[in-house]
């Protein structure tokens, strides 16, 4: 077997893309006023149950992924949850020219590629289930 075929590749590359949102959904989970706030500072209303649905499907579609059931079902739903949020969260375009604004675009862009990534697991793994 080829190393790029690796199962324990495959395992370690969806770990590292989900990483963030394990992350930031237990630390959400663990320190529920910190997500509160978090809801607050974007406007985000009401605050309580978005924050709850927030944390239900960072670490629940990073576990549909991780697992295999239904992960392109998991995949699709980080990629739109993390296109609407980047929108929400990085409107750099807004902020006057500066160090800040520099930051929010690499950000910005950044979050647009894990969108790609989260959108090539979801076609890739749709693929896989067509030919078996």
């Amino acid at each position: 077997m080829r190393w790029t075929t690796a199962p324990a590749l495959r395992g370690v590359a969806l770990l590292l893309l989900c990483a963030a949102y394990l992350q930031g959904g237990l630390n959400k989970a663990m320190d529920f006023n910190a997500a509160l706030a978090e809801m607050n500072h974007f406007g985000m209303s009401p605050a309580g149950p978005l924050a709850v649905a927030v944390i239900v499907l960072e670490l629940g579609a990073s576990a549909l992924i991780l697992t295999g059931f239904g992960r392109w079902l998991g995949a699709l739903a980080l990629a739109a949850f993390t296109l609407m949020a980047t929108f929400v969260a990085l409107r750099f375009w807004e902020m006057p020219v500066g160090p800040e604004r520099f930051m929010a675009a690499n950000s910005f862009f950044e979050h647009l590629g894990l969108v790609g990534g989260f959108l090539l697991v979801a076609w890739h793994d749709l693929r896989e289930r067509a030919h078996v």
